[in-house]
């Protein structure tokens, strides 16, 4: 959809609070503030109705009921306050959790927003620059075809030793997973951030919404995005999520710095460069599935995931395809984000080395280290992840940052 130039978009930042009453002045003062004025803010305080009556969680319930009265004292009208908090207006039965507060933000906007303004999703506890919603209209302006926005990230770290080693490594295996993906030119190589992703009101009416989801809502809406067209991956600006142990979803940051404060990494491994090259292969020949079946690598991954032998893996999409173009883009939302995630977790059991030294292969293969850097990565493969420095860790994430953020500059959209 292309942007009318006669028109101001107008921006809406969507913010799911639950128990947030630290962060939210100050990223309600970030969002007020913002260098591009033509903004509204949608706030959805929510949590299950039946925390009332749960005695561990009435702390939360009171804290809630604290957003409210500070989100109302403010008596901006710029914000829109949905309340989903207080006795008899939580979330009833299994509908409950971030998605669906995304989604009931996210819906709301989409019922203010014209089509050509943009629907942006934020969290109370990232930083956002002044800047940061003049980047986001800019990065449309000049992708105008573009579904949607992935905003890079950056998790400040702490001071305190268990937390930043806890997020420099997660930071690190996200960072490993989204370089291979653009090492080898995948359409998915999208981070999901729900702190930092965006639409246009038309692209979110197209692809009916968000989908909600008790966690990974952001990852299945990128990828619906994806699936309707190409997503913009370079803006001039970064977001800052906090770095800090959450268990309010099932998994993502907090979670997985739970998991890894307990030792346990093994659902976030530093996946070998050779799986996805893998999957570039399979992705190369989906042009020659077009006329029949060939071999490709993930062919036993696929036909488990799928429950169907080979005649039954490609053969329905050519019968409905009538190009080599109509088929490979049919391929390519069949073997998704997902597939190529699950396909990565199912062969990365079959190695036998470290997530170090995978890790170390990849970074000397690819990126040419400095002398420092080569020096982090020795004390690395000598200490582990448990071990190195804190500075040494830092210095692999930042050296990770700065290439993806060169590749996500050089490809701008994928």
């Amino acid at each position: 959809m292309s942007i009318n130039r006669g028109y101001r978009v107008k921006v809406y930042a969507t913010l799911p609070v639950l128990n947030e009453t630290d962060n939210l002045p100050s990223v309600i003062d970030a969002i007020l503030n913002q260098e591009y004025s033509d903004i509204h803010l949608v706030v959805c305080v929510n949590q299950p109705d039946e925390w009332h009556a749960v005695p561990d969680k009435s702390h939360i319930c009171r804290n809630n009921l604290e957003a409210l009265q500070y989100l109302y004292s403010l008596d901006d009208r710029r914000i829109t306050i949905i309340d989903k908090s207080t006795p008899g207006n939580g979330w009833i039965g299994r509908k409950h959790g971030v998605g669906w507060a995304r989604k009931t933000a996210m819906d709301a906007a989409n019922e203010l927003a014209q089509p050509e303004d943009i629907i942006l999703s934020i969290d109370a506890d990232t930083w956002y620059t002044p800047e940061y919603f003049s980047a986001v209209v800019k990065a449309f302006d000049e992708n105008q075809q573009a579904a949607g926005l992935s905003v890079p990230y950056y998790h400040p770290l702490t001071g305190d030793e268990i937390t930043d080693r806890c997020v420099l490594r997660y930071e690190i295996y996200m960072r490993n997973y989204a370089l291979n993906m653009l090492l080898i030119n995948n359409p998915y190589s999208i981070s999901a951030i729900g702190s930092g992703m965006a639409c246009t009101a038309a692209m979110y009416r197209k692809v009916r919404g968000i989908t909600p989801k008790m966690s990974g809502e952001d990852f299945y809406f990128i990828q619906k995005l994806k699936k309707a067209g190409n997503i913009i991956i370079d803006c001039d600006e970064v977001i800052y999520p906090a770095s800090r142990f959450s268990d309010r979803v099932y998994f993502g940051t907090g979670p997985a710095m739970i998991k890894g404060r307990a030792g346990s990494w093994e659902s976030y491994p530093v996946y070998d460069e050779e799986l996805f090259k893998d999957v570039k292969l399979t992705f190369n020949l989906f042009c020659e599935l077009y006329t029949g079946d060939v071999p490709t690598p993930m062919d036993d991954f696929l036909l488990d995931a799928f429950q169907t032998d080979m005649s039954g893996l490609w053969r329905p999409l050519r019968e409905n395809c009538r190009t080599a173009e109509q088929f490979f883009k049919a391929a390519m939302q069949k073997v998704d984000g997902l597939r190529i995630l699950q396909f990565l977790k199912i062969k990365e059991k079959d190695g036998t080395d470290t997530s170090e030294e995978r890790l170390a292969r990849f970074l000397n293969k690819n990126f040419s280290p400095h002398d420092e850097m080569e020096d982090a990565i020795n004390q690395l493969l000598l200490h582990g992840f448990d071990k190195i420095a804190i500075g040494s860790l830092n210095l692999i994430r930042d050296f990770m940052f700065v290439h993806e953020r060169s590749l996500q500059k050089e490809y701008r959209v994928v």
